[in-house]
C-alpha cells in the first residue's frame, strides 16, 4: 500500500471556533472550506476539522458519540517549526489553553504544550541546536 497524504481529522464542538483557531495558529486558510469539512494544507499533510454530530452520524452506533470526549484529551498534534518563539506567540494570540510551557526535552526538541479549544493537545517543537 502506498499512502499519497495523509489527513488527520479531529473532531470538534464547533467547526466555525476551530477554523479560527487553527487559521491563527497556523498562519494560513483552510484549503477546503464546506458544510461538514474544514481542511489544512500543512505540507504533506492534511489537518481536517470535522464537527462532532457530522461525523456522529457515520460512527454511532457502534462507537460513542464523540461529544462525549469534549475536553478530554484525545490525541496529539506534534508541530516542528522553524520558529517556536513565533508560533508560541500565534498560540496566545489564537487563546490556546497553556498546558506546559516551553522546555527542553529529553528527545532533542524545545516543546510547548497547549490545548485546542476542544482539548486536543498541541504541542509546539524546534530542534534543539538549529
Amino acid at each position: 500500500m502506498r499512502i499519497k497524504r495523509p489527513e488527520f481529522i479531529l473532531f470538534v464542538a464547533d467547526p466555525k471556533r476551530s477554523k479560527e483557531f487553527y487559521a491563527i495558529l497556523l498562519e494560513r486558510i483552510p484549503v477546503l472550506d464546506v458544510p461538514g469539512m474544514i481542511e489544512f494544507d500543512l505540507g504533506g499533510a492534511k489537518l481536517g476539522l470535522m464537527g462532532n454530530d457530522n461525523i456522529g452520524r457515520i460512527i454511532c452506533p457502534p462507537l460513542p458519540h464523540p461529544a462525549d470526549a469534549v475536553g478530554i484529551p484525545r490525541c496529539e498534534l506534534y508541530l516542528e517549526v522553524d520558529d517556536l518563539d513565533a508560533a508560541i506567540a500565534n498560540a496566545t494570540k489564537a487563546n490556546a489553553n497553556i498546558v506546559d510551557p516551553a522546555a527542553d526535552r529529553n528527545w532533542g526538541h524545545r516543546v510547548a504544550y497547549f490545548a485546542d479549544p476542544d482539548g486536543h493537545v498541541v504541542a509546539l517543537a524546534k530542534a534543539l541546536g538549529r
